[in-house]
C-alpha cells in the first residue's frame, strides 16, 4: 500500500515501505491512545470544589506492562530492520552490471565499462547526470565523490548512499519497472546543491544494450 510515497521500483523497496507503514501505524495508534487517556484524565481528575488533591504511589503492574510492551515492540522492529538492512547493505547478489558514480559540485559523473569489461580504460562510457539501467537485472554501484560529501538518492529506490571523498561505497539495486526518474543529492553540498540533479532511465535489457553500444561508438 502506498499513500504518500512514490512508486517502489526495486526488489528491496517494498520491504522498506512495510517498515515505514508498520512504524507509522504503531506510533499513530499509540498517539491516539495517549491523547485519549490524557483527555479522560483531565476530565476525571479536574479540580472540584471541596475535593482536595491527594498523592498516590502508582500501580506496579501497570508500570511493568507499559515497559514490557514497548520493549517487545522495539526489539521486534530492531530484528526486522536488521534483516532488511542486511539484505540491502550486506553481500550483494552477483551483479549483471557495474556502474561507477562520482559526485562533484554539482553533477553526477557516471561511468560504464566498455567492451573490454574493465573500468578506467580508453573504451569506458562516461556520462554526466545520465544514468541508464536495465530492468530485472542486478546493478552494483560504486559510489564516491571528487570533492565534498554528496548523497546519491533516487526516491523510488527507497535507499540513498553517501558519496564520500576517498571512500568507494557499494549499493545494489534490481529495478522492477521501466520509466524515467530523477537522481537527487540528499546532502547539502554547497551553494549549487539545488541544481545537482540527474536523470535515470530504466529500460528493457535490449534497449539498454542498444544504448550502451551506441554510446561506445560515439
Amino acid at each position: 500500500m502506498r499513500v504518500w510515497l512514490p512508486d517502489a521500483i526495486t526488489t528491496t523497496a517494498p520491504a522498506i515501505d512495510r517498515i515505514f507503514y508498520i512504524i507509522l501505524w504503531i506510533t499513530g495508534i499509540v498517539f491516539v491512545l495517549v491523547q485519549a487517556t490524557l483527555v479522560a484524565f483531565l476530565v476525571r481528575y479536574r479540580h472540584r470544589a471541596g475535593r482536595p488533591a491527594y498523592y498516590i504511589h502508582g500501580n506496579t503492574f501497570v508500570e511493568i506492562v507499559w515497559t514490557v510492551i514497548p520493549t517487545f515492540i522495539l526489539v521486534t522492529l530492531a530484528f526486522y530492520n536488521q534483516q532488511v538492512w542486511s539484505q540491502i547493505h550486506g553481500t550483494p547478489p552477483t551483479p549483471e552490471l557495474e556502474v561507477e558514480i562520482a559526485g562533484e559540485q554539482f553533477a553526477w559523473n557516471i561511468r560504464y565499462a566498455g567492451a573490454d569489461g574493465a573500468f578506467d580504460t580508453p573504451d569506458d562510457v562516461t556520462t554526466i547526470n545520465q544514468l541508464h539501467l536495465p530492468m530485472d537485472q542486478v546493478t552494483l554501484f560504486h559510489i564516491t565523490s571528487k570533492d565534498v560529501i554528496h548523497s546519491f538518492f533516487v526516491p523510488q529506490f527507497r535507499v540513498k548512499q553517501d558519496a564520500v571523498p576517498g571512500i568507494t561505497s557499494r549499493l545494489w539495486v534490481k529495478p522492477t519497472a521501466m520509466g524515467h526518474y530523477e537522481i537527487a543529492c540528499a546532502e547539502l553540498c554547497g551553494l549549487g546543491h539545488y541544481r545537482m540533479r540527474g536523470f535515470l532511465t530504466i529500460e528493457s535489457p535490449e534497449q539498454f544494450q542498444q544504448w550502451l553500444t551506441t554510446a561506445m561508438t560515439e
